[in-house]
């Protein structure tokens, strides 16, 4: 039974993977924090469905794919905030236009060049063919993107709760808003070699909602957004070899799981709270 057990961990393509998913759960986890707070979750999604035509045209071009990608990223980054600057049209709807276009693009692109090599991988991710080039690229983006964030936690944090007030205390607020942009396409890039395109968003999203629900204070929540990562990305990478399932999607489904057991818990303590202030005023 032991043996049974450990059997995943004796398989080089799967402690590929378990690495793999260490290395991205970090970087996605702490910039999560700061997409939920700011109310920039459409744009993680738009970001990296948009990097798909980018992807396709380095590779026309024989250029490295996450060159491509990371350009598509801040294209999209850049034509969503200039046409949210100048125009009437909210940003959740600008946003929706252009990763919609962009992925449109790369969809054509991707359907009509004629190629032995497999661009499925970008996609819906490639957990279990991953290299050591794929581990040392993603682990060098995946620290920088940390570092930075880390750094600059508290400069970031003021930017997402009040722009206004970031300005006036002098902190360069375009940088913020640029380098956050930057360092969401450069996160996206890491992953997907990893999770793909398609599923990227749950790393993005999932672990900052669940850390919001859980806590209050916001040190806290970029420490329970990498635990609850690193254990999704662990316990879905784990479970997909005895499923004989894809890691990815069995890692995003965990997330769920994680989701509802958060939220659960949070109706659970209202509702508590609740039935006690109810009984105080009876009481009083």
């Amino acid at each position: 039974m032991t043996d049974l057990l450990l059997q995943p961990f004796q398989l080089a393509f799967m402690r590929d993977a378990f690495a793999i998913g260490a290395i991205i759960a970090v970087p996605t986890a702490l910039l999560s924090c700061f997409l939920v707070l700011k109310g920039w979750s459409l744009m993680g999604d738009a970001v990296s469905h948009a990097v798909l035509p980018g992807v396709v045209l380095a590779y026309l071009a024989g250029l490295p794919l996450i060159v491509g990608a990371f350009g598509a990223g801040m294209v999209c980054a850049l034509l969503t905030g200039y046409l949210d600057r100048n125009s009437r049209i909210k940003q959740d709807t600008v946003m929706g236009v252009v990763f919609s276009g962009m992925f449109g693009l790369g969809i054509i692109l991707f359907t009509s060049i004629e190629t032995d090599q497999h661009l499925d991988h970008v996609l819906f991710g490639n957990m279990l063919g991953i290299g050591a080039a794929d581990l040392i690229t993603s682990g060098a983006i995946a620290a920088l993107v940390s570092a930075v964030l880390l750094a600059k936690w508290k400069d970031f944090l003021l930017h997402a709760f009040d722009p206004g007030q970031a300005r006036s205390s002098g902190l360069p607020v375009a940088w913020l808003h640029y380098g956050l942009l930057a360092l969401l396409s450069l996160t996206i890039v890491s992953t997907l070699s990893a999770v793909g395109i398609i599923l990227a968003i749950a790393l993005l999203i999932s672990p900052g909602a669940i850390a919001f629900l859980l806590t209050r204070r916001f040190s806290a929540m970029l420490a329970l957004a990498v635990a609850v990562n690193l254990l999704a990305t662990f316990c879905g990478t784990y479970a997909s070899f005895f499923l004989d399932s894809a890691p990815a999607p069995t890692i995003v489904l965990a997330l769920t799981a994680l989701f509802l057991l958060a939220f659960l818990r949070r109706l659970a303590l209202t509702r508590r709270g609740e039935r006690g202030a109810a009984e105080r005023e009876r009481s009083a």
